[in-house]
């Protein structure tokens, strides 16, 4: 009854903190969501939600490996980037994983900025790329916010029916 106890506790600290960390990007928020659920799943013996959904929910953390890249290269594309202003863009949110915070917000506007830079040499330019990437980093993570709502919702609908 305690582990039981203990797990559930484990399951919602993890949730709310992958949800924080969907917005903040020091935590890697799905990932973080779905160890909750897994813990969740697990603080029942996998009786209500079994491995099915929870395959189903890893696939959905996955896609969210991918909603990042193509959110940051949709948004320098959209305003006519360079193919090396949005590699420039992957290589700088890449980059920023490892320099904390400032290096996850100012990675990809940098590497857009250096790309197209390097591709046109037209400062304009190159700003507009910037911005249209972090443009874009706004709509990935919008769009990671409405995954997680989604995992929570197929984990409870498996859970309560």
């Amino acid at each position: 009854m305690t582990g039981t106890i203990g797990l559930w506790l484990l399951a919602v600290l993890l949730v709310i903190l992958g949800v924080l960390g969907s917005v903040l990007p020091a935590l890697p928020g799905v990932p973080l969501v779905f160890a909750g659920l897994v813990a969740a799943a697990w603080a029942d013996d996998f009786q209500r939600v079994g491995w099915v959904v929870l395959g189903l929910l890893g696939l959905m953390t996955l896609m969210s490996f991918a909603i990042d890249f193509i959110a940051t290269s949709l948004g320098a594309k959209r305003v006519g980037a360079t193919r090396l202003a949005i590699v420039g863009a992957l290589l700088g949110t890449l980059v920023g994983v490892f320099l904390g915070l400032p290096g996850l917000i100012l990675g990809p506007f940098v590497g857009a900025v250096a790309g197209e830079l390097l591709s046109h040499g037209k400062l304009q330019q190159a700003g507009r790329v910037g911005t249209a990437t972090w443009v874009g980093l706004f709509f990935g993570t919008l769009a990671k916010l409405a995954l997680i709502f989604t995992m929570l919702g197929v984990f409870a609908t498996a859970y309560f029916l």
